[in-house]
Parts: structure tokens; C-alpha cells; sequence
């Protein structure tokens, strides 16, 4: 038997419920459950343990609260109003409404309080194990002896369906490998799913799995006891080798005539059950959204409790500007998010082979020449940092036993990469993580949130087309490009060479927008007589690489076809037909100038094609309906790259034969 907690917790505990079934009720549309059943574990977390000031959401300093579990967004919304956030009552009336900042599933940057875009499950916890990795590597990096000013927590609230998800599972093992001790996971462990009992296809030992890849696991039986939820935190907080999962029992709709049923999981419990719950639990059925006086009291108390923890820390931050001023200054632009004055300077001063190169390797030096000046750029591969050229020159590796390397090994493990860099990005880094470009289906879920949640997280994807060759079609990206590009907001740079490469990562950069970086594995020449046309064009994603303005055909290409453009320009030359070259470097860019430097670039009555060696599809955008599109609408085939680029049509004369037809 949980022991009878105070009158104080009893209230804090009910109006988190009620405030959330009310909010479900009158949205008509959300779950209730998980907000009836997790309530106690919220609310003993929140008042006891988490660390946070709702005056200041944005202390450097905070603990760190995930919940996972999106879809009982409804409790969160009701955790940062109890507690004194700025979320006033009028935005829980407003649930799932158009235009409130109380949306079906919590979104980062649009209700303060909300540290990360949940719902997709599994998201969340990996989010969470990107914050925590992130929260070691600045205390490693900027913490000083007697100057801890990165020291806290990262707190996740799981369900059964996230750890059901394999991103979720991959970001774990990897939480355990690297023994993330501040990290704690309050699994709500209530056997339902919205299909039913879990049982239906949900058996294993989470317990022992979690054991087996390397976390401490421990057990509350009833999710109702407060004091044994903040025992459990307490002793987690003791263990600094490994991260730390509570497996809390809890019943989903507690007090509900749904209790214990998939019924309260995602529907509100409808006027007559919500009457007989609230009755149930000692709670008034009118009016609605009720507060009692002692809500008041507890916010007061988060609010001055809130302003205590950050004044305190901020003495320590005055010492510490004082006395290392160049690294506060570093952790001022972190905490911000801005950039320092010249942090591309060294990107000035990068040389790539006159010969060409391959832009993956061009892009290890530009990675590089950007890492002088951004000290908080970190990230890896998944595997393949020696393929994708990703790896920090004269830092170490982020381990388990050295948190200050920038090198990160996420192992084969993409979807979790993709999250985990989220999280470093939310916590203030600049995250990174690279693969193959076709292995970037495995991450979408991770690379649309990002673009969601308006982070700076960089993707790097090599290996960008058929000149993958003997691989084969399984490796062979051909549809992954434009995929990318139909995600609302995510730029997807593919540069045509090393120069234009290093000029794709000062625009990522600068810009803050989550993006892709689509390099080749093969060799592709330098196009140094066009220097200085590319470094003045590339911020723009469309520019005038060669040819007469005004010209018989247009040719715009991106990528490795920037080449094959210009050599088909020269071939038309010789038929007696004048071509303008264009470079394609980042579609979302150029769509966002204005209507007048679009038609400067694509405007005229030339003949109009695309050439890209991946789908066509999308490229009609630019080139009208009578337009051309040159790519490859099939799968590749195993064979040395340049046979099957060759094979598949992408060559000299083919375009030009398919241009001269049309005159």
C-alpha cells in the first residue's frame, strides 16, 4: 500500500489530472490515460527533484525534462502552467486548436517550457540521450575545478510504445555503452498500447534488456507513491556510471471507468465518465479548469524556489566570466545560439586540389576549416566516419571515459543518430551525423523533426548516386534527393564541386536551418576559373555559373551534372547553340529570393533542362511542362560506377541528342 500522501501533494496530483481531462473534453480529442495514470510520477519529479526557473526557461543550467511520450502532451501543458510558467489558462482551454500553443503533441520553440518536439515515439528518449551526451561534453569542455556551471540532469518520461520503437532501443544501447549516469528515464509502465494490452505483441523483459546493454535499472510498484517515485530518483542520481532507467507500474486512467483498458489510451472519457472520475478522486465535476487556491502557492514556490537555484548558479557565472572570460564567451553564443565574430575565417583560407576531388573529401576540409571557429560543432558517422570524411582532425573521440573528444561513434545505429544529434542540437551544440545518402530512409522520422523544430542539425549524406557502383541498387540512392527536399524547411544543399562545397557549409552555418549535405564518393574537377562566381552565388542556392545570359538553352544542373552541364554546353557550341549553366546548389534557398533574381537565373524562353542523376520527378518546377528533365527513373545496377552512370544515360550525348531534338 502506497502511503496516504499530504493534502498538498493530493492537490498538485488531481489538478494535473483534471486540468488535462478537461482539456481533453473540451478539445474533444487527445489521452487522457497516460495523464491520469503518470500524474503522481510528474508531479513528484517536478516538485521535489527537476531543477528548472519558470521565470527564465532558457537557464543555461536547467535540468532537462523530456516527455516522450507525446501523445499526453495534455499533462505537460498542465505541469508548465501549474508551475508557473508563462502558459496562461486560456491556452489549455485552447487544446488542439488552431494557432494555441497547446498543440496535440508538444513542439519545441512554440511553448516555453517545452524542450523538444515528442509524439513520433521513441523520438524523445533519443532526444534525451542526445541532451544528456551533450550536457558531458560542454561540463568536460567548460567546467573548470570549482567551477561547475554545467551540472544537471536530463529526465525523460517513457512509455510502452517508446521503448517498442527501434530508435528508441538504438539510442539506449548507445546511452549504456557510453555510461550516461546523469540521464533518467521514468518509464510509465502501464501494459496498455492503443490496440489493446501489450501482451498482444509486447512480452519481453525491459528490465533485464535494459540490464543487458548497460543500464541501472530499478522498480517503483506503484506509480501513485510519490515518495517512492523520489526515492528512486534519489538513488539514480547516486549512480554516475551508468544511465538509469525506473520502471514505474502505473494504471492508465487511473480512477476512470476506463481504467486499465486501451479505451482511456486515446479518446477523451466523454461527460459521464469524467463525472464519475472526478467524483471518484474528490474532485469538484463544476466548473471546469478549477484551480484551488493552493495551485497559487505551489507556483509561487517554483517561482521563488525557480529564481533561487538560477541566482545561485549566476554568482558562480560571475566568477567564472571573470575568470575565464574567453570560454564564458563561448558558452554565451552556445546558450544563444549565435555564431562568433569570423568563425568562418579558416573556411577563407581552405585550398582543394586544382585537380579535383571528391566533395566528400573537399568536405572534410571544409568541416575542418569550420571546426577552428565553431569549437561546439561535434558529431560523427553511423560507421562510416573513414567513408563520409567526417572526423575532426586533433580531437578526440567521445567516450565513455573521455567526454571531451568531438569525434562521435553513433555505430550502425541511423535513426538514433539522426534524434541523438536533435538533442545536442537542443542542448546548444551544433550536432552532426553522417551516413550514406540512401541510408537516410532510416533516419527520415529524426530529419523531419529537426526541420519541425527549426534546429541547426547537419546531416551529411555521401555516396550520393549510381557512381556508388558495384555496390548495387540497394546502395545506389536514386529517390532519397528529392524526398529530402519535399520535407517542409529542410535545405538540401548538393554542391557541384570542392569549392562549392565549402561554400554549402558557410550557408548551413550561417543559416541555423536544419540541413542535408549531398556529396560524391568519386572524383569531380575543381572549378577554379569559376571561383569567384561561386563564392558570390552560392548563398543565393541558384546562380549563373557559365554561358551568355540570354541563351538557346538552359542548363540546370546540380551536383556532379554541374560538370556534365558545362561540358554539354561546350558540345552544343559546337552544333551552333549557345548555352547558360546553372548551378543548383539548395532549391529552398533560391525559392526564398525574390521574384526578380528567380527570373534573372531561369527566366527567358530557352529551351529548359535539369539534369540530375537521380528521380525527375519535381524537376518540372523549374523547367515548365515543356521543359526537360534528364535523370535516372529506375534503380541502378552493380557495376563500376562510371559504366552504370554511363548505361543509364547520363553522358554528353545523350542530353545533347535530347536538346537538338526539340529545335
Amino acid at each position: 500500500m502506497a502511503p496516504t500522501p499530504s493534502a498538498l501533494d493530493q492537490t498538485l496530483v488531481s489538478a494535473l489530472r483534471f486540468l488535462s481531462v478537461d482539456m481533453v473534453e473540451q478539445a474533444n480529442s487527445g489521452h487522457p490515460g497516460l495523464p491520469l495514470g503518470a500524474a503522481p510520477v510528474a508531479a513528484s519529479l517536478w516538485q521535489r527533484q527537476l531543477r528548472f526557473n519558470p521565470l527564465n526557461p532558457n537557464w543555461l543550467n536547467r535540468d532537462r525534462f523530456v516527455l516522450s511520450a507525446g501523445h499526453g502532451s495534455a499533462l505537460l501543458y498542465s505541469l508548465i502552467h501549474v508551475f508557473g510558467y508563462d502558459l496562461p489558462l486560456a491556452e489549455l482551454k485552447n487544446f488542439r486548436q488552431f494557432g494555441s500553443k497547446t498543440p496535440g503533441h508538444p513542439e519545441y520553440r512554440l511553448t516555453p517550457g517545452v524542450e523538444c518536439t515528442t509524439g513520433p515515439l521513441g523520438q524523445g528518449m533519443a532526444n534525451a540521450v542526445g541532451m544528456a551526451m551533450a550536457e558531458q561534453w560542454l561540463a568536460a569542455n567548460y567546467n573548470r575545478p570549482n567551477f561547475p556551471v554545467i551540472d544537471h540532469f536530463t529526465y525523460a518520461i517513457v512509455s510502452d510504445g517508446d521503448l517498442m520503437e527501434g530508435v528508441a532501443l538504438e539510442a539506449s544501447s548507445l546511452a549504456g555503452h557510453l555510461k550516461l549516469g546523469k540521464l533518467i528515464c521514468l518509464y510509465d509502465a502501464n501494459d496498455i498500447s492503443l490496440d489493446g494490452p501489450c501482451d498482444l505483441s509486447f512480452s519481453e523483459d525491459v528490465a533485464k534488456k535494459f540490464e543487458a546493454t548497460g543500464w541501472h535499472v530499478s522498480q517503483v510498484k506503484d506509480g501513485n507513491d510519490m515518495d517512492a517515485v523520489e526515492q528512486a530518483i534519489l538513488s539514480a542520481q547516486k549512480v554516475t556510471d551508468r544511465p538509469s532507467l525506473i520502471v514505474v507500474r502505473t494504471i492508465i486512467g487511473f480512477g476512470s471507468p476506463k481504467a486499465g483498458t486501451s479505451d482511456a489510451h486515446g479518446s477523451p472519457l466523454g461527460p459521464d465518465a469524467t463525472r464519475i472520475t472526478k467524483q471518484a478522486l474528490g474532485w469538484p465535476v463544476e466548473p471546469t479548469f478549477a484551480l484551488p487556491p493552493e495551485i497559487e502557492k505551489i507556483r509561487n514556490q517554483a517561482k521563488e524556489k525557480g529564481a533561487q537555484l538560477e541566482n545561485e548558479w549566476h554568482q558562480l557565472w560571475l566568477r567564472y566570466q571573470a575568470e575565464f572570460p574567453d570560454l564564458a564567451n563561448q558558452l554565451g553564443h552556445i546558450s544563444a545560439g549565435t555564431l562568433p565574430e569570423g568563425w568562418d575565417a579558416a573556411l577563407d583560407e581552405a585550398t582543394y586540389p586544382e585537380g579535383g576531388a571528391a566533395t566528400r573529401d573537399a568536405g572534410k576540409t571544409a568541416l575542418n576549416a569550420v571546426a577552428k571557429g565553431l569549437p561546439w560543432l561535434i558529431g560523427g558517422a553511423a560507421d562510416l566516419s573513414g567513408s563520409t570524411k567526417t572526423i575532426f582532425s586533433g580531437s578526440g573521440n567521445y567516450s565513455a571515459t573521455e567526454r571531451d573528444g568531438r569525434n562521435l561513434y553513433y555505430g550502425v545505429r541511423e535513426h538514433a543518430m539522426g534524434a541523438i544529434v536533435n538533442g545536442l542540437c537542443l542542448h546548444g551544440l551544433r550536432g552532426l551525423g553522417s551516413t550514406f545518402l540512401v541510408f537516410s530512409d532510416y533516419m527520415r522520422g529524426a530529419i523531419r523533426l529537426a526541420s519541425l523544430s527549426h534546429l541547426p542539425s547537419l546531416f551529411v549524406f555521401t555516396h550520393d548516386s549510381v557512381f556508388v557502383g558495384e555496390d548495387g541498387p540497394t546502395h545506389e540512392p536514386i529517390e532519397q534527393v528529392m524526398a529530402l527536399r519535399t520535407v517542409p524547411g529542410l535545405h538540401v544543399y548538393r554542391p557541384a564541386d570542392p569549392i562549392e562545397t565549402g561554400e554549402a557549409y558557410r550557408h548551413i552555418v550561417a543559416s541555423g536551418k536544419a540541413s542535408c549535405l549531398i556529396l560524391t564518393r568519386q572524383k569531380l574537377p575543381t572549378l577554379s576559373s569559376y571561383r569567384d562566381t561561386i563564392k558570390a552565388g552560392a548563398g543565393r542556392g541558384f546562380y549563373h555559373l557559365a554561358g551568355p545570359s540570354q541563351a538557346d538553352v538552359l542548363l540546370i544542373a546540380s551536383g556532379s551534372e554541374v560538370s556534365l552541364a558545362l561540358s554539354v554546353a561546350e558540345a552544343l557550341k559546337e552544333k551552333g547553340k549557345t548555352a547558360k549553366v546553372v548551378s543548383a546548389l539548395c532549391w529552398e534557398t533560391f525559392d526564398a529570393q525574390d521574384a526578380d533574381y528567380r527570373f534573372e537565373v531561369l527566366g527567358g524562353t530557352a529551351i529548359k533542362v535539369s539534369l540530375e542523376a537521380g528521380v525527375t520527378l519535381g524537376w518540372h518546377k523549374y523547367v515548365g511542362s515543356e521543359g526537360i528533365t534528364i535523370g535516372i527513373d529506375r534503380f541502378g545496377e552493380s557495376a563500376p560506377g562510371e559504366v552504370v552512370y554511363r548505361e543509364l544515360g547520363m553522358t554528353v550525348e545523350r542530353v545533347v541528342s535530347d536538346i537538338l531534338a526539340r529545335f
